[in-house]
């Protein structure tokens, strides 16, 4: 089935001459640019397979954001480059001069002070993280309702730096699937069954069930040490830290002095085997706090092995492989690659003289 993409064209006077640091010295004025929005639904064409990895063609994207408090008062410029330090000054500078960066949907002086509230639009040629090229498998498919296994790296939905490498996404580019409404969440690295409604009364419904507690998820682990026996119950505050991505355990009486700041969360743990170096464990969440089994895990003992976020210091190396190393590095071989999913090089996307991560696929840093 063939679909209708929605473009909108804008001219950008792109040239070295705006100082796009990136050195890749490839200059182009009057450059003819397509900018997606989210009504751009993904397609086939957009990925490219290389290395048992899942890129994302680089596209031309429209981020809006609005004027925090704390942000009012400072230059266009010194804002982008205090608050969004992925990109060198001077591209902040060029970007605001040729009218990728504006305010109110208006072009303004690099000098220009923004004001509370006011809209900031900065137009970018978008460089998503690669995901492992892992498919995600659909399960069960009803007409209300969408079960599928989803694979380790790859987000639930658009988030932060992912739209398209996302389980929404793919679904949509290779199954066809739309629109879908994810019901609950899996974290980015973690696999699993994932339960997405089809219409939104079916996500209400869901919603609906899962807040009465009708609703029981089971997760299982593999932690590092010999997991004790019995069923292990850990009622502890979780604080998250958002700024730093992070949750901690707080122990302690929320009666006492000092108040506790974290929100009540309770896990179960069982032992399910041991081979005594790692323990696969059940674990069963109460409440559905932010990186819950995780951070209840790290506070009895027995952190999971490939988190490389809350390990103890004492694991060695190959214990702390990250989640995302871990993934690439599975017991099982790597998934073949699928003769429409052929090797694809950088000259299957447009280069442009001003983004500070082309020509490569995946963003720096």
């Amino acid at each position: 089935m063939k679909r209708k993409r929605e473009e909108e064209k804008s001219k950008a006077n792109d040239s070295n001459s705006n100082g796009n640091g990136n050195g890749n010295g490839n200059s182009n004025n009057n450059m003819e640019i397509v900018w997606q929005t989210p009504a751009n639904p993904p397609v086939k064409e957009d990925y490219i397979f290389r290395d048992g990895r899942r890129n994302v063609k680089p596209y031309y994207f429209e981020f809006i954001s609005h004027v925090k408090n704390r942000w009012a008062g400072k230059t266009i410029v010194d804002l982008f480059a205090e608050e969004f330090k992925g990109r060198p000054y001077d591209y902040y500078v060029s970007a605001v001069k040729c009218g990728r960066i504006q305010v109110d949907g208006e072009m303004v002086p690099v000098s220009y002070t923004v004001k509370s509230s006011q809209k900031i639009s900065h137009f970018l040629h978008r460089h998503e993280p690669p995901v492992m090229a892992w498919d995600v498998s659909v399960l069960q498919k009803e007409p209300d309702v969408l079960t599928v296994c989803k694979p380790p790296s790859v987000p639930v939905h658009p988030c932060g730096q992912y739209r398209k490498n996302t389980v929404v996404g793919i679904l949509q580019a290779e199954h066809d699937l739309a629109p879908l409404f994810p019901v609950h969440r899996l974290d980015r690295l973690v696999s699993g069954l994932l339960i997405l409604a089809r219409n939104a009364s079916k996500a209400d419904l869901f919603r609906q069930q899962i807040e009465a507690g009708k609703v029981i998820k089971r997760y299982i682990a593999r932690v590092n040490g010999v997991f004790p026996e019995g069923e292990q119950v850990v009622d502890v505050n979780i604080n998250y830290n958002a700024s730093a991505g992070r949750s901690t355990a707080e122990s302690g009486d929320s009666l006492g002095d000092t108040p506790l700041k974290g929100k009540a969360a309770c896990t179960k743990f069982t032992r399910i085997s041991t081979n005594g170096t790692h323990s696969i464990v059940l674990c069963e969440p109460i409440t559905g706090r932010t990186h819950q089994i995780r951070v209840h895990l790290q506070y009895t003992g027995y952190p999971i092995a490939n988190d490389m976020l809350y390990l103890c210091e004492h694991v060695t190396h190959r214990e702390g492989m990250s989640a995302d190393r871990a993934a690439a590095y599975s017991h099982h071989s790597p998934p073949p690659v699928s003769s429409d999913k052929s090797e694809s090089s950088s000259e299957d996307f447009s280069i442009d003289p001003m983004c500070t991560n082309c020509p490569n696929l995946a963003p720096k840093g």
